[in-house]
């Protein structure tokens, strides 16, 4: 190799290791974005009143006596506890199989690849405003509709839930490898069999993990419901606070704690399984 090759050789080749390069328009905008970021938080910073966070250490002798009350759980009401936790989790795998029934039609009409798109939009839309109103709202009007107790959990999850799991699942069809579809289009296959044999065994454990991860959530959000009268451990957790009764309280919060831990641990095993 001749010295001209050589050097052009080596000059390529420290092209190579030369590290990347941005645009200033790039850098820019990067830029740009994290003096915004500091100019919000810089002007919130009274709106969220962070200058009283000092509050949290000048008045640690009040956390310090409430917190004397939490260390002694008392479990002498521990059947209603459970009994009630057992309703809560309940409400959660009906909301969640409620809402996952819901959601697959419903994302198949999401998913731009699938649906014509004026159905798409619409569609999305009426998603949109399934997942934007919280539990807690839904479940006031469900409480109005029939009455206080687990129904009106149940359906507030199962439509909030309906409007995630929508989005998640016409995400992950929207992602799919077209090979599969075609694969059954040219065997003669109508629409209703591309989506059956093409498109489900695609997304499936991707869909199952999606639907567990919300069950992991409605879990949470059926304790918080149960605050309004919509069932389960979250009503009893109110009245012990509202009686300033502590002991029961942490030992409601322990029961929550351990339930929602064993929820969680039992979740990931069937996601390792699947994924």
């Amino acid at each position: 190799m001749s010295k001209t090759a050589a050097s052009d050789q080596a000059s390529l080749n420290m092209a190579h290791l030369a590290p990347p390069t941005t645009s200033f328009m790039s850098r820019l905008i990067t830029y740009g974005g994290w003096a915004v970021l500091i100019f919000v938080l810089a002007i919130s910073f009274k709106a969220v009143e962070m200058d009283n966070l000092p509050k949290l250490f000048t008045n640690s002798a009040n956390t310090q006596t409430l917190l004397k009350e939490y260390m002694h759980p008392d479990f002498s009401d521990w059947r209603n506890y459970v009994d009630k936790m057992w309703l809560t989790i309940q409400i959660a795998i009906w909301g969640t199989v409620a809402s996952v029934i819901m959601a697959v039609p419903f994302s198949l009409l999401c998913a731009s690849n699938i649906a014509p798109q004026w159905i798409v939009q619409i569609a999305r839309r009426l998603m949109d405003i399934l997942r934007s109103v919280n539990e807690l709202v839904l479940a006031t009007l469900f409480l109005v509709a029939v009455g206080p107790g687990a129904l009106a959990g149940v359906l507030a999850l199962s439509l909030h839930n309906a409007g995630v799991l929508a989005k998640l699942f016409s995400e992950a069809v929207e992602a799919i490898d077209k090979a599969p579809v075609e694969g059954v289009r040219a065997t003669g296959g109508n629409r209703l069999h591309e989506i059956v044999w093409g498109v489900f065994p695609q997304v499936a454990p991707l869909w199952t993990s999606f639907a567990l991860y919300r069950f992991e959530s409605s879990a949470r959000s059926a304790t918080v419901l149960g605050l309004i009268g919509a069932g389960g451990i979250g009503q009893v957790l109110f009245d012990n606070l509202n009686s300033f009764d502590y002991a029961r309280t942490s030992a409601i919060a322990i029961v929550i704690v351990v339930a929602v831990t064993a929820i969680d641990f039992l979740s990931q095993a069937i996601r390792k399984r699947l994924l």
